[in-house]
């Protein structure tokens, strides 16, 4: 009995300690294989550069605007940077999300140096801006990059009627911005709304007159909506039309043609005509 009181002990130290060497291997093991995990996703991740707040297009990139996120190799997007430095100076031609990647193609030439409209006006066209209101504004809801259709309610000269006609579909709003305007009247001065939008030379020359002689207005659109209905104009005799009932005659048919009888009384005698 003694001796087992002696063996018992170093038996429990024995198992002890067996238990703790295969806890630590299998810890050890553990970590190894993390480590190993993450190193081999670190090698197959690549930097890309992306921008770290919201940033409309005309904007010139500061380092403060650039930020890098981990990209898989295979999910790389086509014409990413990884080199912060080689975007700085660079101008946006489209509007980049937060923690969207900086591509390329939303990058004006390294020769444009300048942000703003002029840097997004497409080739062969120019940026023209328009003074509005609210009203014509939709209340705030015309933004940078919607597309309208421009409205003009003018006077015409000869026969001096009103009529309201659209001169513009389709085009790009550029900017919107407020202008501080002083009152002639002698009041204080008041803001008016400023739209710039991206029109052709013809176009352009169109917007200005209307503008110049008219009232306009504009019709927002859909974003997917890219076409062109012709329209006849609105006068206020075809607007007083509508929704008019429409005017029965009673006709008698004459083979082809529709022949008005009229009864004319003459004393007791009664004479029918037709016409």
């Amino acid at each position: 009995m003694g001796k087992w009181k002696a063996i018992i002990p170093i038996v429990l130290a024995l198992v002890i300690a067996l238990t703790l060497t295969i806890f630590l291997y299998k810890w050890v093991k553990k970590q190894t294989t993390e480590k190993e995990a993450v190193q081999q996703a670190e090698s197959e991740t690549v930097s890309v550069v992306v921008a770290s707040a919201d940033l409309p297009w005309g904007t010139k990139l500061e380092p403060k605007m650039i930020d890098t996120l981990p990209y898989i190799k295979e999910s790389l997007p086509p014409g990413y940077s990884s080199s912060p430095e080689s975007l700085e100076g660079r101008v946006l031609i489209s509007p980049v999300r937060q923690n969207q990647p900086i591509l390329e193609s939303s990058l004006a030439p390294d020769s444009v140096t300048s942000g703003g409209v002029s840097a997004v006006i497409t080739p062969g066209k120019r940026a023209l801006a328009v003074k509005g209101d609210k009203v014509i504004g939709l209340s705030g809801f015309i933004r940078p990059g919607n597309r309208v259709d421009v409205l003009v309610t003018i006077t015409v000269s000869k026969t001096k009627k009103e009529i309201t006609k659209t001169v513009l579909e389709d085009v790009l709003v550029l900017a919107t911005g407020i202008e501080i305007q002083e009152n002639k009247e002698g009041g204080k001065p008041h803001s008016v709304d400023v739209y710039t939008l991206e029109v052709t030379p013809e176009e352009g020359e169109r917007l200005a007159f209307a503008s110049a002689n008219g009232k306009l207005h504009f019709a927002l659109r859909n974003v997917t909506d890219r076409e062109t209905v012709l329209t006849k104009g609105a006068t206020i005799s075809g607007m007083l039309a509508s929704f008019r009932p429409k005017v029965k005659t009673k006709t008698r048919r004459q083979g082809k043609k529709a022949a008005f009888v009229v009864e004319v009384l003459n004393g007791d005698q009664v004479t029918r005509k037709k016409f």
